[in-house]
């Protein structure tokens, strides 16, 4: 029996659906991640935006037009924020606990949301086939932010052992050149209720392969850590620095708990240890507070920063959130508008850092037509021609900067 496991999402999310791929193959089903004819299909859900729920739901009319009669099983965000939302045309549905437990009810018709964890369910182990490993070290988030849907059907915060997080990491063979720990707040990773990110990359950075995060917040960047990650030998100096608004005034109604003047703190102090430093950063654009004056203090704060690269989105309201509940929304027309500005700002500032670049190496993670693809360590997507193979780390010169990926040669 085929099962095809379909992932909308996050990093999380994805290594989840790998870690349920694994298992079934261990008892017996071709599973793959592909959209392709299957018996069975498993849909692992999205809920951080309204457009991420709604591709969810299409994803089922997508599973049926490759076999009208397959069994499909939906789990994750979306499915334990409204189980009901996908209708009769599925067989069960589940939420984000317990995912392997969606293998029990393959022959079942009807919903089953669990509760959610205290603690980290540490049942999850993916089988890493690729030059790059996901480890997920973290779940659940206590920050709360007011437009957020996720710390509500995550859980709250709990953290993997470290002894976990290494014995999957002596299990990746020897293809899997880089590890990016992958987490809902990756900055809030602890042990024995302290904090403990840094103790963990430590400990990794003696396996000799590139290491490097995904996304974290302003309160994990002092000066301790900063140090002692500039002392890693294969550390990758890309920081995933979550903004979401250049303005005090909405970072305050978004309950975000920094200031600008904290975030370029935290940006002069990664940029004194790390000369060349990816900085990249998510910006929601039209928050229902966001005045036009708030905007234009957060472009300019956006271009004081100069970020490599900016994550932006519209303003979701998500039903259920603190915003959803007190603020008026924004018109969409005004939200596509700042969308459209602060696509500028990425535009011109991504490519200045490109500029500020000469050697990089690579790691070539596809190949695609006899060209190559992958990113350097500081998080530039580029691109070879040549004879190179997949897994292999390349030094290389810039020779064209693009939007897409940068032209790149072998020294």
């Amino acid at each position: 029996m085929k099962v095809a496991v379909l992932t909308l999402g996050c990093k999380v999310n994805k290594y989840e659906s790998d870690a349920l791929i694994f298992k079934l193959k261990e008892i017996g089903f071709d599973a793959t991640d592909k959209l392709e004819y299957a018996d069975f299909y498993v849909i692992n859900t999205c809920a951080v935006t309204n457009e991420a729920e709604r591709k969810s739901r299409q994803m089922v009319e997508r599973c049926h037009k490759f076999n009208n009669n397959a069994k499909i099983f939906i789990m994750g965000c979306a499915s334990q924020n409204r189980p009901l939302q996908f209708g009769e045309k599925v067989n069960f549905v589940q939420g984000v606990a317990n995912k392997l437990e969606i293998i029990s009810h393959f022959q079942e018709i009807g919903n089953k949301i669990y509760n959610l964890p205290d603690v980290y369910e540490d049942d999850l182990y993916s089988a890493q086939t690729l030059t790059r490993a996901f480890i997920k070290i973290q779940d659940g988030c206590n920050n709360f932010c007011t437009y957020c849907i996720i710390p509500y059907l995550r859980g709250r915060s709990r953290s993997r052992s470290m002894e976990s997080v290494i014995s999957e990491v002596e299990k990746l063979p020897q293809d899997v050149k880089e590890i990016v720990l992958v987490g809902i707040d990756v900055s809030d990773y602890k042990q024995n209720g302290k904090r403990a990110l840094i103790d963990l990359l430590e400990r990794l950075d003696c396996y000799g392969k590139r290491l490097r995060l995904s996304s974290m917040e302003d309160n994990l960047i002092d000066e301790d850590f900063v140090v002692r990650l500039s002392k890693l030998k294969n550390f990758c100096p890309h920081f995933h620095l979550s903004l979401q608004s250049g303005s005090d005034e909405v970072l305050k109604k978004m309950n975000r708990k920094y200031t600008t003047i904290d975030f370029m703190n935290s940006v002069n102090l990664i940029r004194k240890y790390f000369k060349n430093a990816g900085i990249t950063t998510d910006v929601i654009a039209g928050f229902p507070t966001e005045t036009e004056e708030d905007f234009e203090k957060s472009c300019e704060f956006i271009k004081k920063v100069n970020f490599s690269d900016l994550h932006i989105f519209p303003y979701s309201k998500r039903e259920g959130t603190v915003a959803s509940k007190i603020y008026k929304d924004l018109p969409k027309s005004v939200k596509n508008e700042r969308v459209k500005v602060l696509e500028e700002i990425k535009k011109k500032d991504k490519l200045n850092f490109i500029k500020k670049n000469d050697i990089v190496e690579i790691l070539i993670e596809e190949e695609k037509n006899g060209v190559f693809y992958g990113y350097s360590k500081n998080y530039i997507r580029c691109v070879l021609k040549g004879n190179f193979k997949v897994g292999e780390i390349v030094q290389a010169k810039i020779i064209e900067s693009g939007l897409e990926s940068t032209l790149c040669e072998k020294i």
